[in-house]
Formats: structure tokens, sequence, C-alpha cells
């Protein structure tokens, strides 16, 4: 009888930790591998011969980090060996969620600017972030002696210009329902229409983070989508958005706070506008996200290819 009360708790035990896990809301971390991997190739494709030179060396090298477990050393040689060329370089910090010791990482994805509609006292603005890691990333590229923190340092790089150019990378919506902020728009429960018509749940940050579903999706277990197929997504940004315009201010490639900047009033004329929780956003609301975001990785594209032509003239 104890015995079969003992494999009962641990049934019970068990189904409570799947239930948690199935009921746990996943954050989203950025643009997914689609919109990182067309920043990176608009930016490759502007790239000096000496920066692409000095980039394939770097992302050539494997990474290593102190106190890793071998697990951990395991995980990060496979998801570096499989990122060795610029555009899937792209993804390869997303790739690092399953190692817990590189977790410290992961709020330096964003700047959670805190705005509010309804007069709620606004929390202070976290810190480290993505634009005092960029910094840090950019500085260590051109000062430091380590090989090994520059191979890294430059894969953040490429990663954070994607992040910090998407709107919801750099705002929180703050209320009396969500005090401490909405996590750009991370606890905004949406509902979208599928190519069948029917109603698909998801959240407000993830349908930003595939461009609005006009990005190159991931394939079957978080595949990243084809070089092919981020080259035409590419080819769509940069015809609608050519880098003769003066807002992009090619001559400031460290800009990092007014891009945030330039996120967070996107983010609260756009992304967040007529959004509420529970809501699917209508055909023009959709239509002018993929506007702003095909904008967004095309500017961060040509941002990113002034920064490492900067670095290496």
């Amino acid at each position: 009888m104890k015995i079969n009360q003992t494999r009962t708790f641990k049934c019970t035990v068990a189904l409570g930790v799947v239930l948690l896990i199935l009921c746990t809301p996943i954050s989203s971390l950025s643009w997914g591998a689609g919109g990182h991997m067309i920043v990176a190739k608009i930016a490759f494709d502007r790239l000096n011969p000496h920066a692409k030179a000095e980039v394939a060396k770097l992302l050539a090298m494997p990474i290593t980090k102190d106190g890793l477990s071998p697990k951990s050393k395991q995980l990060l040689a496979s998801v570096t060996s499989k990122s060795k060329d610029f555009v899937n370089a792209a993804h390869w910090p997303d790739d690092l969620r399953p190692i817990s010791e590189f977790d410290s990482f992961k709020e330096l994805h964003f700047i959670d600017t805190a705005f509010s509609d309804d007069g709620t006292a606004l929390p202070s603005l976290p810190t480290p972030n993505i634009v005092t890691a960029l910094q840090d990333d950019v500085n260590t590229l051109k000062t430091s002696t380590d090989d090994n923190a520059r191979a890294m340092a430059l894969r953040f790089i490429i990663h954070f210009l994607g992040d910090i150019h998407q709107p919801l990378h750099c705002a929180t919506r703050v209320s009396k329902a969500n005090p401490q902020g909405d996590r750009g728009g991370n606890l905004v429960s949406i509902k979208i229409k599928t190519s069948s018509g029917s109603l698909k749940k998801t959240n407000l940050h993830s349908f930003w983070d595939g461009g609005l579903t006009s990005f190159p999706p991931t394939g079957a277990n978080f595949a990243p989508p084809s070089l092919a197929a981020v080259a035409a997504a590419a080819k769509t940004a940069i015809a609608a958005n050519p880098d003769t315009d003066a807002g992009i201010n090619l001559s400031n490639p460290t800009n990092f706070q007014a891009w945030a900047d330039e996120s967070l009033a996107l983010a609260k004329d756009v992304a967040y506008k007529g959004v509420k929780n529970g809501s699917t956003p209508n055909q023009t609301y959709r239509n002018k996200g993929i506007k702003v975001a095909r904008q967004r990785v095309a500017w961060g594209g040509y941002r990113l290819a002034a920064l490492l032509n900067s670095i290496w003239p």
C-alpha cells in the first residue's frame, strides 16, 4: 500500500511539473531567427574587405566560457559550430537559452523603458541593458587582447544590433494591471488570423518578433530559415528602405541610445497602438506593422555594417 501511495505521489508531482511547464508563458528574447538573419545579411553585403576578413577569423573560433558543466560545454560547442558564418551567427545568442550559465545575458537583449497610458507610476530603468551591453561589447572588440572575448563580443554585437531595432525590445507598457510593465508586450495576449482563417493565440511581443508573420519562419525544432529565404526577405526590406534616408545617420554608428529611443517611439505609436489584452489586430494594423518591421531590420543592417566598418576600416 505504501509503495502504491509513493508511486501515486510521484506521478502526481510529475504531472504537476509538466502542467506548470506547459502553463508557464515563454518570454521572447528578440526578433526571431529570420529577423536577425535579415539584419545580418544586409550588413554582411555592405562590409568592406578588411571587416569581412576580421569577422571571418573571429567567427571561425570555438567559444569557451569558465564554469561550464560538461553538458553545457557540449551544447555551447554545438550551437557555435552551427553558426560560423555571419548570417547564422546572428541567432547564436538566442541559441544559448538552454545553457543556464548564460542566463545572466538574457537581460541584455532589451532596454525596458517604461511608459504608461493610465498614469501609473513608472519603475526605474533596469541596468545593465542592451545599450550598456553594446557599449561594453564594442569596447571589447576594439581593445581586448583576448580573442575568445572578442569572438563572443562580435556575436553579441551582430545580435544586439537587431534587438535594439525591435520596437518592443525598447519599451514596456505600465498599467494598474501591470505596474512593473508588460515585458515588452510579452504579457499582452492577442489572437491572430492564420492562413486558414482561424484564430491563433500568441502574445504581442512574439507577433512582432516574427515581423508580424512576414519574416521567414523557423523550421522544425527551431531550425533557422534557409539562407535563400533570408536573402529574399532582405531584398524586400532594402527595396522599401534605401540607405539614402537621412534618418539612418550612418556617420554615427555607435549611437545606441538614439536607436533605442527610435524603437521606443515606434512601440508607443505603432506596436502598442490600439492593442488591448485579448484583442485581434486588424489588417490595417498588420500592414503598418510590417512596414515598420521591414524598416527596422533594414536600418539595423545598415548600421551594423557601418559599425563594423568603422572598427576595421
